[in-house]
């Protein structure tokens, strides 16, 4: 697939957002590290919201026709794009909510932040929906789709938080640990998906003629001579050793170089936090450069 940079910010500026406000409204909750002030909280979470916003604005640019972007409400029984948008739609107004809670010390806040956590893994879940329901493309087609995107999204959050809690009184330590876990958990993941991607056991040219032979079908004609909408958007070729060198920066960024900060220098967690979502710009970039879609087979692709 083509990687469209204003669904990769998307991805990586919503994720960070959702996963900032979900662990947010938890450590709350459950008083973690004592707990946070109400100053602590109401700045995390006007931060987490720019983010989710940042992210659902931009990816209306991927739009032929952005004006058009209210269509993305109608088709909620059939669509996880739909759903999405609907259960993103209702997620400001209910973060809104616990957060007057949180600044009017309502009794009822620990009902909204649960809430608030549910709602931010279902908006995370749908986004991933997006992608891993699509069959033709089997580096999506996986459960490891929404386990990444909710463990990567929950890491960028950990290390925001950690950013937010040591700006206060609050103890760190419990937010360090936090932030470590996600990010091992995410590394995991990680490491799970590119390991299924470089497995073999895709289409092949064969499977979409459906020809069964022990000889190779090779396409003599692609049936056009200039560039289509299906070759532009669906196929793409990713150098080797470019993929090898962003695959580099996304282990080095995304999860060693946060880690260590967050572990050695946990007063640098804006920096680890920058540098996590440098490195997940590039995981996210790649997610989409080499998933291959089998329509590719019918434009020169041997195997998808």
């Amino acid at each position: 697939m083509r990687p469209a940079l204003s669904i990769v910010f998307f991805t990586v500026s919503s994720g960070a957002g959702l996963g900032l406000l979900a662990l947010l409204a938890l450590a709350d909750l459950f008083k973690l590290g004592g707990g946070l002030s109400v100053a602590q909280i109401l700045s995390g979470g006007m931060l987490g919201l720019v983010l989710v916003a940042a992210g659902l604005v931009s990816s209306t640019l991927h739009l032929a026709n952005p004006k058009n972007a209210w269509r993305a409400f109608t088709r909620f029984a059939t669509s996880w794009l739909s759903r999405e948008a609907v259960f993103a739609a209702a997620f400001f107004p209910l973060c809104a909510l616990y957060l007057a809670g949180v600044f009017w010390q309502q009794p009822w806040r620990a009902f909204a932040a649960l809430l608030v956590v549910a709602l931010a893994w279902t908006v995370l879940y749908c986004t991933a929906m997006i992608y891993g329901s699509l069959k033709p493309i089997r580096q999506w087609h996986t459960p490891l789709t929404p386990l990444n995107y909710l463990l990567l999204g929950h890491a960028s959050g950990a290390l925001l938080l950690l950013w937010v809690a040591e700006r206060g009184q609050t103890r760190i330590a419990p937010y360090v640990v936090l932030a470590l876990a996600l990010l091992s958990a995410g590394a995991a993941a990680k490491l799970a998906y590119y390991a299924r991607t470089r497995r073999d056991g895709g289409a092949t040219l064969g499977h979409a003629l459906g020809v069964k032979t022990a000889a190779q079908v090779k396409l003599l004609d692609a049936g056009h001579t200039h560039g289509t909408f299906l070759s532009a958007e669906f196929v793409f070729t990713l150098a080797r050793a470019h993929a090898a060198r962003l695959r580099a920066a996304v282990w080095a960024f995304g999860f060693a170089a946060p880690a260590l900060l967050a572990a050695a220098f946990p007063d640098a967690a804006l920096g680890a936090a920058l540098l996590c979502l440098a490195g997940l710009l590039a995981e996210r970039w790649l997610f989409f450069a080499e998933a291959q879609h089998t329509v590719a087979l019918y434009h020169g692709a041997r195997r998808v």
